[in-house]
């Protein structure tokens, strides 16, 4: 929503003063001006990367014309659902969860969180340490590095989608020129003519410019910023799984666990220890 909301902004700001200066929008139409520097962008695009990160970045584009996915309910299920494993770890053994983390979508404990468990990636994550740790055949130490590992490649991963479009804003400009030469050379194949039609070839030409840096940095660039911040949050919510893990693991009660992870959740979202006591306590 913040996407759409920042686009209409940005856009009806530009198009308003323009309007309001006494400058007549038709002439800023030339679509053969957008063939050009669209075109060469995503060409370019094309080249500079695999058809997993060009799909990818579609897709987290397409993403942002919804609100972000984590918010303080999805923190509170996560915690809930971390508070319900560990405490029937804790009562009736370790070897009480297998059931659940073989088959998460059809467990009592997981289904209850739609919402935590629709990310395979998250389901994964928890249930595949899970398994490590009912399994009980690696130390702290060496179960923290290994988690370490896997969130660094995954959020290096993550990162080739914004570093991309990154890329193509920081490109964008210089293909904005080259539509603006090449108005040039047509208007100098017009020179004698009417001075009229030489001074709609020029405005056409600086059109090709302006839209380069326009889509640069009020849209392109934004929404590279913006997949950056969605990556940082989503970053945020696998440490917290990490610390709720790596404290089951260290041996704290189930309740200490989850005080670790509400301690690690972002401030905007963290509930007072009262609150998570409650909550906790009405869905036990």
């Amino acid at each position: 929503m913040n996407f759409i909301f920042g686009f209409i902004i940005v856009f009806g700001s530009v198009g308003i003063g323009y309007v309001f200066s006494n400058g007549n929008l038709i002439a800023l139409w030339h679509p053969f001006e957008l063939v050009i520097i669209l075109g060469a962008a995503f060409g370019a695009f094309v080249i500079a990367n695999p058809m997993s990160t060009v799909k990818k970045s579609f897709a987290g584009a397409l993403s942002l014309l919804g609100g972000s996915k984590y918010n303080k309910q999805i923190y509170m299920d996560l915690l809930t659902l971390m508070f319900g494993i560990f405490q029937k770890a804790r009562k009736e053994g370790l070897m009480s969860i297998e059931d659940d983390i073989e088959d998460p979508e059809n467990s009592p404990l997981f289904s209850e969180y739609p919402k935590v468990i629709k990310d395979h990636h998250v389901r994964d994550f928890i249930t595949d340490y899970l398994r490590i740790i009912v399994g009980g055949n690696m130390n702290p130490f060496e179960l923290e590095n290994l988690m370490d590992v896997e969130l660094d490649n995954h959020h290096h991963e993550a990162e080739a989608v914004p570093t991309a479009i990154t890329r193509v804003s920081d490109g964008l400009p210089g293909f904005g020129i080259v539509a603006a030469v090449l108005g040039i050379v047509i208007t100098m194949g017009s020179l004698g003519g009417p001075a009229e039609e030489i001074g709609a070839k020029v405005g056409a030409a600086l059109v090709g410019t302006f839209l380069g840096i326009l889509f640069a940095y009020g849209l392109v660039g934004p929404m590279a910023n913006s997949l950056e911040t969605r990556n940082a949050e989503e970053a945020s919510f696998y440490q917290v799984m990490k610390v709720c893990l790596m404290a089951n693991v260290n041996g704290y009660s189930p309740q200490i666990c989850i005080e670790f992870g509400r301690k690690a959740m972002p401030s905007a979202y963290r509930p007072s220890f009262a609150d998570m006591e409650t909550h906790l306590k009405e869905n036990k």
